[in-house]
């Protein structure tokens, strides 16, 4: 069965946030939630935070056993852009733009889900 849980709105940027999320495809989650309480990227705690609600949704929602489920897709989607105006040299300005991200994961407790 897949779970899934959503942050939306994350104030990292999606291509800083899937060097984390790529480190943790596919692996088991307690091991997934061992190697980003280590890691340095300040996008480990957001994902490490979305990686135990999906594995609470699952347990709580659907009995099934947290130690039995592994990643089976995380994704860092685009989010809305805050627009931003830095003041350049000669009266010009540079336009700045801050980003965010929805991360989506979905675990699982079957090894046939992979190929759905």
């Amino acid at each position: 069965m897949q779970v899934r849980a959503i942050a939306k709105d994350v104030g990292i940027p999606p291509r800083k946030m899937r060097l984390v999320t790529n480190a943790v495809k596919g692996l088991r989650v307690n091991e997934a939630l061992a190697i980003l309480q280590f890691l340095p990227n300040a996008g480990a705690t957001p994902v490490s935070k979305v990686v135990a609600s999906a594995a609470a949704n699952a347990e709580n929602n659907y009995n099934l056993n947290p130690d039995d489920l592994y990643i089976l897709n995380i994704v860092a989607d685009d989010s809305f852009r805050i627009k931003r105006v830095k003041p350049r040299s000669h009266g010009r300005a540079a336009r700045i733009l801050r980003r965010f991200c929805h991360v989506t994961v979905i675990v699982s407790d079957d090894p046939a889900d992979a190929g759905r």
